[in-house]
């Protein structure tokens, strides 16, 4: 199903219709700029050629079935690919690898130009040394706000380990800037 096959004639009238104060898009930005986030690329081919871009939206949605979604703007340069894709991957990136999430947010590069990524046989790219990742099929994109939500399907995950543990530390974005979850930060 598209999103042009989607009625949201009743959402849209019930946003419209709110009569109580809102909080303004920045308001709204500072509440979240203090929520941390983990760091993850999402991936996936188009056209022959990879696509892909750093969230911090992506999210666990049901573990029966498997089932992850992230947030992506309308205006995103990567939008016309992820709209046509039926499967993609997304790479949950290690705390050392802070340049890569910058390099995926950057606009007007060729993000896939200094290598680190390999691609599945299926084709879809992943971040190599990334704490893990998944490979996921699209089952929905729908449109919110001047966003989509999209959700995915879990088909087949990879998880980075040294004697059972992850190899690395996640990446976590908080306030415009990276940090590193070590074990002295546990409680």
């Amino acid at each position: 199903m598209t999103a042009e096959n989607i009625d949201l004639s009743a959402l849209e009238e019930l946003l419209a219709q709110q009569d109580e104060p809102q909080l303004s898009p920045d308001e709204f930005k500072t509440v979240f700029r203090n929520h941390p986030a983990g760091v993850a690329v999402v991936a996936l081919l188009h056209e022959d050629r990879p696509v892909g871009f750093t969230a911090t939206s992506v999210i666990s949605v049901s573990a029966a079935p498997p089932l992850l979604a992230f947030s992506l703007a309308s205006t995103s340069s990567s939008w016309p690919a992820v709209s046509e894709a039926s499967t993609l991957a997304v790479s949950f990136l290690a705390d050392h690898q802070d340049d890569v999430s910058a390099r995926f947010a950057t606009s007007g590069i060729d993000r896939f130009a200094d290598g680190g990524w390999t691609p599945l046989p299926t084709g879809e790219p992943v971040i190599d040394g990334a704490v893990s990742w998944f490979r996921a099929r699209v089952v929905q994109r729908t449109p919110i706000g001047d966003s989509y939500l999209v959700s995915l399907r879990a088909l087949a995950s990879s998880l980075t380990e040294a004697g059972g543990e992850p190899a690395a530390s996640p990446l976590v974005y908080k306030n415009r800037g990276y940090h590193r979850i070590g074990d002295d930060t546990a409680i």
